[in-house]
């Protein structure tokens, strides 16, 4: 065997090993990912309690309805919640329990929860609505029924973060309210 002929082969043998160790290395890594995102989301590390509901008149053509919550840290680390990519906030629906992403729901502002601690969440979702004038005989009645359709399908939202694999339900208290308003009148 010539030398030139023992140098293409062991090349070969050479760049065969470097491409088997990159697919192996890969693999795992792969794997390791794939383990990392089937892991179950915790719903217990972060419980809500439902608090209050707010809306305003964002401009003429827009109102924002806020959703507001009283989150319990139940572990001992804290916790940090921002608005961005890891955090999606999805309405749970009455009829069947499965997830929407059909109304635009966003956190209000950042949350930081110490652990073993409380901290205020809200929520909110900005849709079209022509704000009724204040003299408007039916001014309160087109307010709630604005709340009433946005929240009539759901039953409650979840809350869904990807870096810590946390699920806090966030509960509805829409029966509560329909029935706070049908006592004012």
């Amino acid at each position: 065997m010539s030398k030139r002929n023992f140098f293409v082969i062991a090349s070969l043998a050479g760049a065969g090993l470097v491409l088997l160790t990159i697919f192996i290395t890969g693999a795992a890594a792969f794997k390791g990912r794939r383990s990392e995102t089937s892991k179950s989301w915790n719903q217990e590390a972060i419980k809500a309690t439902y608090v209050t509901t707010q809306l305003k008149e964002t401009d003429k053509a827009h109102s924002t309805l806020t959703l507001s919550y009283d989150l319990e840290n139940n572990t001992d680390s804290d916790y940090h919640l921002d608005a961005g990519p890891g955090v999606v906030i999805l309405s749970r629906l009455k009829a069947d329990g499965s997830l929407s992403q059909q109304e635009p729901l966003r956190l209000s502002y950042p949350v930081f929860l110490p652990a073993k601690q409380h901290a205020r969440l809200s929520i909110e979702m900005t849709q079209p609505f022509a704000w009724p004038i204040e003299e408007d005989p039916a001014y309160v009645e087109k307010l709630r029924e604005f709340v009433k359709q946005r929240l009539a399908s759901v039953g409650e939202f979840a809350l869904f973060d990807q870096a810590s694999r946390a699920e806090v339900r966030l509960p509805g208290a829409w029966q509560e309210l329909q029935e706070a308003a049908r006592a004012s009148y």
